[in-house]
């Protein structure tokens, strides 16, 4: 059986036969599929037939040749090479995209087919003039397209499944030393067949980006006036340096201890799970607080009630309590997600998130916080710099794939402490090398009044906090103002006491 063309997932298998004499209505090529030396059990030396449709492979080539204008354009969204498993009909498939492009509501008929695959000395390998000109008689009307799409789906999607976990099945009896690498590109694997399956052609991939860059453009001038192009934190100052959280970004949240960073992080999960008009469904891998503590905080911080007098039994049974109730019920109905597993691995998270994003759709994650996090790699275990590279790298992947922000705090170290004002540098990141390089956004989060020198100053400074954008790589940098109610642990926007300009 021919190597699957740009399918870097799929392993090759070794044909028994050439696929291509696969008999109509479902015969195909013999492949057979060889076990390792180590290996035996149940896949050793089976002589299958692989998953084919030749009779539908062969009809929805004649829909596509006997009406191109509107077939083709259907087959680019439905179907891919790989969904033609016999490769005269791989071949004649792709030439009829390519036509398709380079004529676009031109002529495309059976001449300028056979006299493409003449000019490209493919005719021999179609089977001749006369196997593509049988073409035009293999179905009655094209408008049975679709449902000859859906079969040679079903069987790619058969095709792709024995492919993938037969190379996994190879690699296992391999007894690879990393074996949550091997789970995390199984489970990869697995997920990939459905995307294949449902991607577009890998042909006009011009096409794909400038539709979505009309998309973005169109929500833009929606949110004209508003400056926000991404989904809004809630925080308009925020959104305002930002143009809101832009999917498959990166935003580090960094500070030293008790500065507020799990309460802003919340806050904004808060304010687009509970708050926006549409809500939208959230995800926070907690690794330093239980999902009870950070459930709690959350309801005292939106009731306004002092987490001490919920702790210490001083509750209004007139006020605290039904605000508390209330908002215990906003907080039920909407979809937050909190995984607490103390010290997960970025294999682990990157495979929950993955779930989460299918069963829930998913539009942001928050990770507190990214030192806690682990990689179990065999190259993580000799070098702590190697390990935060691999887990910050493997956030920004998760990030992109998922085409969806992540927010990531992270702790400063204590160079803040001894420099006058405490105004942080982005060189204070613990281990901040490859976090700085990876994450498209940094934000520093400091207090002022934590860092005042007299009692007066603390008093002007009260309750003044400040998230320092110093990286954004698609935008300016700049200070966002806020105000930390600290009895609340709630963030608020703070209105600007000058019209400071954006650096960059």
């Amino acid at each position: 059986m021919p190597k699957p063309q740009k399918n870097s997932n799929a392993a090759p298998f070794r044909s028994g036969s050439d696929p291509g004499n696969g008999a109509p209505g479902g015969g195909g090529g013999q492949a057979t599929f060889k076990q390792g030396d180590g290996g035996g059990g149940a896949f050793a030396d089976v002589l299958r037939s692989m998953p084919v449709n030749a009779d539908a492979e062969r009809a929805a080539l004649s829909c596509m040749l006997k009406a191109p204008n509107d077939v083709i354009g259907l087959a680019v969204e439905q179907l891919n090479s790989e969904c033609f498993y016999i490769p005269a009909n791989r071949i004649i498939y792709q030439t009829l995209l390519d036509l398709y492009q380079n004529r676009p509501g031109g002529n495309l008929d059976l001449i300028t087919l056979n006299a493409t695959l003449r000019d490209r000395g493919l005719m021999d390998q179609v089977g001749g003039p006369g196997s593509v000109a049988d073409l035009l008689d293999d179905v009655p009307s094209p408008k049975f397209f679709e449902h000859y799409a859906q079969l040679l789906k079903e069987k790619f999607i058969l095709r792709r499944i024995i492919q993938d976990c037969g190379e996994c099945a190879n690699r296992a009896y391999d007894a690879p030393e990393a074996v949550t690498d091997l789970l995390d590109d199984v489970e990869t694997r697995i997920l990939a067949i459905r995307e294949a399956a449902e991607k577009e052609g890998d042909i006009l991939p011009i096409q794909k980006h400038a539709l979505k860059a009309v998309h973005t453009i169109e929500e833009s001038f929606k949110n004209q006036g508003k400056g926000v192009t991404g989904l809004s934190s809630g925080f308009a100052n925020l959104d305002r340096i930002t143009g809101g959280l832009q999917g498959g970004e990166m935003f580090v949240v960094a500070a030293r201890p008790s500065m507020g960073k799990t309460s802003l992080v919340m806050n904004i999960i808060e304010n687009i799970s509970i708050n926006a008009a549409e809500r939208k469904a959230t995800a926070v891998f907690s690794l330093e607080m239980s999902a009870e503590q950070l459930v709690l905080r959350l309801i005292c911080s939106r009731a306004g009630v002092e987490m001490g007098k919920l702790r210490g039994g001083f509750l209004s049974q007139q006020r605290d309590f039904p605000r508390l109730m209330q908002v215990a019920n906003d907080l039920a109905q909407s979809e937050i997600y909190i995984d607490d597993t103390p010290g997960i691995s970025i294999m682990e998270l990157r495979a929950k998130a993955r779930r989460l994003k299918k069963a829930y759709d998913i539009q942001l994650i928050a990770i507190d916080y990214l030192q806690l996090l682990k990689s179990h790699s065999k190259k993580a275990q000799d070098s702590r710099q190697i390990e935060v590279a691999e887990i910050s790298g493997g956030i920004k992947a998760v990030a992109k794939e998922l085409n969806i922000p992540i927010i990531v705090l992270a702790q400063l170290n204590r160079n803040p402490e001894s420099r006058g004002g405490g105004r942080p540098k982005m060189g204070d990141l613990r281990e901040s090398g490859a976090i700085e390089q990876d994450a498209d956004v940094v934000g520093l989060l400091f207090r002022e009044e934590y860092y005042a020198e007299s009692e007066e100053e603390k008093a002007e400074a009260a309750g003044k906090a400040i998230l320092s954008i110093q990286k954004q790589r698609n935008g300016p940098t700049g200070d966002v103002k806020l105000v930390f109610r600290k009895e609340y642990m709630r963030f608020e926007d703070r209105a600007d006491e000058d019209d400071d300009e954006f650096e960059g």
